[in-house]
């Protein structure tokens, strides 16, 4: 079946991020263009090795990417499977791939200051055991739930 949703870019805010460990296996040589974007109306959740984002009243930081217009399918592909997304609404999926509008916190007339991007939220049952136990990040920052890195010793 063909696809025949919007070429939107991708608001990734986890282990998609630059530095973290699928961002090269996945958009290395995928994206044409990279920049700090903001998700509002979203609360970000630890998870297991990687977080979730679900719909709530706060912000979840992140990097808007423009994938390469020749890549653009197999990439939507690769990240459908990654994140575990069926099709809308699917019983097994971990997240559900919805288009929302992301702040660009960097952008200087006349660029616009938001985008419309594809956006994967915490499916259904996962956002309800998030929202009755979950642990969430605080500031909706995945780079800050690390300890800082030890000091270097001294002799």
């Amino acid at each position: 079946m063909p696809r025949t949703d919007p070429e939107l870019p991708f608001f990734v805010y986890g282990t998609l991020l630059p530095g973290e460990p699928n961002h090269d296996l996945f958009l290395r040589d995928r994206a044409i263009a990279e920049q700090p974007a903001l998700l509002p109306g979203a609360l970000l959740y630890e998870g297991p090795g990687y977080p979730y984002a679900i719909e709530g009243h706060g912000a979840v930081r992140g990097t808007l990417v423009t994938a390469a217009p020749a890549v653009y399918g197999e990439l939507l592909v690769l990240l459908d499977r990654l994140e575990e997304y069926a099709g809308p609404g699917h019983p097994r999926n971990l997240y559900e791939r919805v288009a929302r509008e992301v702040r660009l916190p960097g952008a200087v007339p006349p660029a616009s200051g938001t985008a419309r991007a594809w956006v994967y939220l915490a499916a259904a049952p996962v956002t309800r055991t998030l929202r009755t136990g979950g642990i969430p990040i605080p500031g909706g920052d995945w780079l800050t739930r690390r300890p800082p890195p030890p000091a270097p010793r001294t002799p």
